[in-house]
Order: structure tokens, then C-alpha cells, then sequence
């Protein structure tokens, strides 16, 4: 086994700083490697001065090699860090070192000139351990939000010895230094056509071809290539054709996450992977129990990118065991998370309960985007969570400045949706007026009318905009760039409309054009009102048909002159008797049955969204008498005259002065 032996003179800082600079460097001796570099530089390395370096790089892959020299190390894997501090008197020759000491130690440490200058007092070093050093270097700075490394640490001589190293002699390194050092370079804003990398690129390509890469390596590369060199690449091609041939018995639980973050980068192409992704869907069910959360929160990401919709039992899996880890999620990994959950259409109790504890024990602190994101996840899953909901209207009283107008319009909207009203409603709608005032014309049309409509379902009336909701600007701005306005605009404008005249008789300012106004709020695709349910409406009819003794005593799918749909109409006479429909004149009173089926509800409770609570406010404004006809009471009844009887305690009651 050959030693390898690093001098500081050998330095290409152009690899981090200047493109192109190193492939003119490299045939020159040294001494003029360090003229040129001076020149290019200056004064970067003005007090630059050659010195031997004394650090020994060997592969750490030769177990034999390190037994020789009275060490027993086991191979090297990728490295995992762990918290665990050791003591700082431990022995500093790698000779008596354990390895995952070492990798503790330098997860220990906080910048990159503490992992040089521990490197610097080691007497020999393995190749992937260099590896990890860079690595974990350039971690550091990637974190800190920089496109490249500080000049301290590119004038660094053992950072310059490591680099020159990894260029000069990649054919030495170990599977493990090799695709490491790879993948530690694409974290920064290295040139792609560096000496340095494309040396690296091409060793490994060298090996991908004669297939002596094993499955970590293979997933290292492929991650690498798709930073460098963008999914399209041919290697690219090669790497997963290779990992398809390998046993999914062999993957550590990184690397099927890994593989799932390649094919995701490579989504044009899912079709073609299918049949591998359905194999590595049904696998991961095994692993699932051995995923950390950041692991799990790739996963669920590459699985909507990837449109994986057949693989509900492996997200259904991975939700038992967010659970589990919701604490520990960072707030972009649970943002994640919930986006993939709406996106699957995935809900337990168990979840919900977890988030209602984690939202309100970090009422204060969490990031407005995941604040956002866990009210959409209600909002789309019609979940009333009153500690989840108390917690956000608390958190944008105390720092709405913090929202931007899109997630300001999601909190609402829950609100809205879900026809619910905090403790602190009052101090909610002053705040989100205050905003409206100031900062009316940056939020998007769009966003607008459909942060004001929801304020309108749980009756905190936009009566101060409305003016400028029906202006011609404003309606030119909704209409943008598109030849007429969509339907769903229409409706809210339309209904907004309809809440000014019932609700706020006091308006008295403009009104919207009849041009923009819909005659139906009931829509196949953007509905204001949901359908009725179809085995409950059956059930009811029959009903019905069996308590007024005909079908011709009341009408269903009723459209009314003021857009709404009642699910069954019944007229009655001035004595409160039951007039046929067809008859139109002597109508003293109408009667709507709203029969209410699961959907008209928020997830597993007797509240009414917020949609159905404005219709049938609304219809009892115009003057219906509103008999409310629940799922869960009907779905208590085990007879047809139970039914009957039912109908009866509803329709005759003594205040509904109906007779028959």
C-alpha cells in the first residue's frame, strides 16, 4: 500500500476562486505553481511560505494496512455523526485511534479551522477520513449560507494539501475517499470544470464502467452527477441502470432514501422507473422503523414529485411514524411532511393530536411557512382543531409582520372554511383590517377576494373594501392577462354581493356589475355550496314520498332566484298547509330542507363548514324556513317508520306552523 505525502506548497485555490486557472497551473513545477498563484492572488497568500506538511494519507479501505501498523479498524462506511463529545485528552495518532471516535470528534466541531487544525496534528490519515474532514468542511460553510469557502480556510495549507491531493492522485483512493470527496466539492461553488473535479468525475466514471462501485457508492455518484451535471447526463443513465441490478436486500436505509432523491430529480423519466419504483415502494414498507425524520421527510417529498399515488401503503406507514417524531422534525422537514399528507389526501387522529401538542407547545416560535402549512393541512382536511387554530391566530396577532399576503390568506381562509372564530377573533380581524389598510394593493387579486370572502362566511363583513372589490381597477387587475374572469371569482364576488345586501343593509356603496354575477353558486368544479348526498337524499325522498303521500308535495334541486340550491323545497298555504309544487300562487311560506350529509361537516363533528353555515343564514334572511336534516341523526334511525316519525318531529314541530 502506497503512502501518500502532502506538502503545503502544493496549493490550487483556483478549484473555490477562479475558473479555468487550474488546468494552466498543472503542468508547471511548483515553484512557478506558487509565482502564478501569487500573482493571481496577491495578496492572499503574501505571507504564504513552503513548509513540509507531515500528515500521511493511506485507504482506509485496507483493514489489513491498518492492523500492520497495531490498529484494528473495521472498514470505513459513510461516516454518521453522532452528538457524543469525547474527551479532548484521547490520543492524536490515527495509529491508536478508533474511527468512529474520529467521526465524533469531527461532528464536534463548529468551523472549518477546528477541523484543520485537529487534522494538522494527526501523523497519518485515511483516505476517507480526509474525505470526511472535506466534507464535513464544506457542510459547515453550506449551512452558513456561502457560495464558496472564506480566503482563511483556501489559504489554509492543510485545506490546499487535501485538494491537491484528491486531484493529483484519484486513482489511489479508496470507492469511499473517491465519490465522498466528489460529493463534498458539489456542496460548493466549485467550477464544474476544475482539474480538480473533472479528475474526480472521470475516476469515477472510470470505475462506474468496469462496475466497481458498490451500492453506497453508486447512490454518492448519482446524487453528485445530478448537482453537476443536471439529471440529463448519460452517466446519470448508468448509475440507476446499475442500481437496478442490485438486491434492494442490500441497500442501507440512506441509500433507498438517496435513490428515491435521484429518481426524484428525474421525474421526466418516472414512467420509465416505474416498475423499478413500485420494487423500492414495497421495500421501504421494511424499512420505515429505521428512518430518522429527515429521511422520512425526503421520502414523502421524492413521493409527490414523483406522483407515487399507488404507494398509499408506504405513506399511510410513514404517517404512523411521523407521529412518533413530530418534535423532532425541523419546521421546513414538517412543512414537507404536511404538504405531502394533503397531497396523498392522507389523516389520522393520532396526527392531528401530535400537531395540536407541537403547534401549541411552539406557539411563538414556529416559521410562519409551516404555521401556514399546518392550517392548509386543516383546511384541506376539514380538521376543526381548536388548539391548532387558537395557536395560529395568536401567532399572527403577535407577528403578522412576519406573514406575506399568500399566507395570510391561508389563515383566513381556515377560519373561513372551517366556520370558526378564535378566543381572540376580535384582536385577529383588527390586526388583519390594519394590514388591509396599509398594504391593500400588494396583495394578489386573487388571494384578496378570497381572503375577504372567507372573512364573510363567519360574518366579519369586508364592508370597507367592497367599494374597492367592485372598482373597474380592481376587477381589471382579477381579470389580469385572461379574456374573461373564472368561475370561482364570479361566485365570491357574487356572494359577497349577496352578504352586503342581507347582512350589512348599511352599504351603500357601489355595487358589482351584473355582467360578473353567476346565477348558481352550485358548480361541478369550483362549488360555493357542496352536493347533496346521494344515498341520503334517497333515503329522505322515500321518506317523504311515504309522509305527505306523494311525490308531488315537494321539489328537490331547487335554484333559486338568489343562486343558491335547496336540496328539498316544500310550499305551504297561509294556514301552514302542504301546497303541491307546481303550484306557484298562495304561497304563504316555503320550507328548504337542507339535508346534510358527512361533507357538509368538518372531519368527524357536527360543525358545519363554513360554506353551509352562510347558505342557510342566507336562506333564512330571504325568508326560508331552514330544517336541517343532519346525517348523524338520520343514519340513527332503523326503519323506514322510524324515518317517517323522524320527519314528522321535524316538519310539525309547534314553532314551524307547517300542517297536514
Amino acid at each position: 500500500m502506497a503512502l501518500i505525502t502532502l506538502r503545503k506548497n502544493l496549493c490550487h485555490l483556483s478549484d473555490f476562486r477562479i475558473h479555468g486557472a487550474l488546468a494552466a497551473l498543472k503542468s508547471q513545477p511548483v515553484n512557478h505553481v506558487h509565482k502564478v498563484v501569487r500573482e493571481r492572488l496577491h495578496p492572499w497568500f503574501s505571507s504564504l511560505q513552503p513548509e513540509p506538511f507531515r500528515v500521511r494519507f493511506h485507504h482506509a479501505c485496507c483493514k489489513k494496512f491498518h492492523s500492520e501498523n497495531g490498529n484494528d479498524l473495521h472498514a470505513v462506511g459513510e461516516p454518521v455523526f453522532s452528538q457524543v463529545r469525547d474527551s479532548d485528552s484521547f490520543e492524536q495518532n490515527l495509529k491508536n485511534m478508533d474511527e468512529q471516535i474520529f467521526y465524533r470528534r469531527l461532528n464536534n466541531f463548529t468551523s472549518p479551522e477546528e477541523v484543520l487544525s485537529f487534522i494538522n496534528t494527526l501523523q497519518t490519515l485515511p483516505d476517507t477520513m480526509a474525505a470526511a474532514a472535506l466534507q464535513r468542511i464544506c457542510e459547515m460553510e453550506k449551512k452558513d449560507g456561502e457560495q464558496g469557502l472564506p480566503k482563511e480556510i483556501l489559504e489554509n495549507h492543510v485545506f490546499q494539501a487535501l485538494c491537491v491531493q484528491f486531484e493529483q492522485e484519484p486513482s489511489n483512493l479508496s470507492n469511499t475517499g473517491l465519490v465522498t470527496a466528489l460529493q463534498a466539492l458539489t456542496l460548493l461553488d466549485v467550477d464544474p470544470q476544475s482539474n480538480l473535479l473533472l479528475n474526480l468525475v472521470a475516476e469515477c466514471q472510470h470505475r462506474l464502467q468496469r462496475g466497481g462501485l458498490e451500492v453506497h457508492g453508486l447512490c454518492v455518484l448519482g446524487e453528485s452527477l445530478i448537482k453537476l451535471q443536471g439529471p440529463g447526463c448519460v452517466t446519470l443513465d448508468l448509475v440507476i441502470y446499475q442500481l437496478q441490478g442490485e438486491k434492494l436486500e442490500n441497500f442501507h436505509p440512506e441509500d433507498i432514501v438517496a435513490l428515491y432523491r435521484i429518481l426524484q430529480a428525474c421525474t421526466e423519466k418516472a414512467d420509465q422507473h416505474q416498475t423499478f419504483l413500485n420494487k423500492i415502494n414495497n421495500f421501504s414498507l421494511s424499512i420505515v422503523s429505521n428512518l430518522s425524520p429527515k429521511l422520512i421527510s425526503q421520502i414523502l417529498t421524492a413521493l409527490v414529485a414523483l406522483d407515487q399515488t399507488q404507494a398509499l401503503p408506504l405513506v399511510i406507514k410513514l404517517g404512523k411514524y411521523v407521529v412518533r417524531h413530530i418534535p423532532r422534525f425541523t419546521n421546513e422537514e414538517l412543512r414537507k411532511v404536511l404538504e405531502a399528507f394533503i397531497y396523498f389526501g392522507h389523516n389520522d387522529r393520532f396526527l392531528t393530536a401530535a400537531l395540536e401538542q407541537h403547534v401549541a407547545s411552539l406557539c411563538l416560535t414556529l416559521d410562519p411557512e409551516v404555521v401556514s402549512t399546518v392550517t392548509e393541512y386543516c383546511s384541506r382536511k376539514q380538521i376543526l382543531s381548536e388548539p391548532i387554530l387558537n395557536a395560529v391566530a395568536e401567532t399572527f396577532v403577535c407577528q403578522s409582520e412576519k406573514f406575506s399576503p399568500s399566507q395570510i390568506s391561508e389563515l383566513i381562509e381556515a377560519f373561513g372554511k372551517l366556520n370558526y372564530l378564535p378566543p381572540n377573533a376580535s384582536d385577529l380581524f383588527r390586526k388583519l383590517e390594519d394590514i388591509l389598510f396599509t398594504h391593500f394593493n400588494y396583495f394578489p387579486p386573487k388571494i384578496l377576494l378570497k381572503l375577504l370572502h372567507s372573512c364573510s362566511l363567519i360574518e366579519y363583513h369586508p364592508v370597507n373594501f367592497m367599494a374597492k372589490l367592485y372598482s373597474p381597477y380592481f376587477l381589471q387587475r382579477l381579470l389580469g392577462e385572461e379574456s374573461r374572469l373564472d368561475r370561482l371569482s364570479l361566485a365570491q364576488l357574487t356572494q359577497l354581493l349577496l352578504t352586503s345586501i342581507l347582512e350589512c343593509p348599511f352599504y351603500k356603496g357601489p355595487k358589482l356589475l351584473p355582467k360578473y354575477r353567476v346565477k348558481s353558486f352550485l358548480t361541478p368544479c369550483c362549488s360555493l355550496e357542496t352536493p347533496v348526498d346521494f344515498q341520503l337524499y334517497k333515503s329522505v325522498m322515500s321518506g317523504l314520498i311515504d309522509f305527505l303521500g306523494g311525490r308531488q308535495y315537494f321539489a328537490s334541486k331547487v335554484l333559486t332566484p338568489y343562486c343558491y340550491t335547496i336540496d328539498v323545497e316544500i310550499k305551504l298555504d297561509e294556514e301552514g298547509f302542504v301546497l303541491p309544487f307546481t303550484v306557484n300562487e298562495d304561497v304563504h311560506k316555503r320550507v328548504a330542507l337542507c339535508i346534510d350529509g358527512p361533507k357538509r361537516f368538518c372531519l368527524n363533528s357536527k360543525h358545519l363548514l363554513g360554506k353551509e353555515a352562510i347558505k342557510q343564514r342566507h336562506l333564512r334572511l330571504l325568508g326560508y324556513k331552514v330544517v336541517q336534516l343532519p346525517y348523524y341523526e338520520i343514519e340513527m334511525l332503523k326503519s323506514r317508520l322510524e324515518l317517517v316519525e323522524y320527519l314528522q318531529r321535524k316538519l310539525f314541530s309547534q314553532n314551524t306552523g307547517i300542517c297536514w
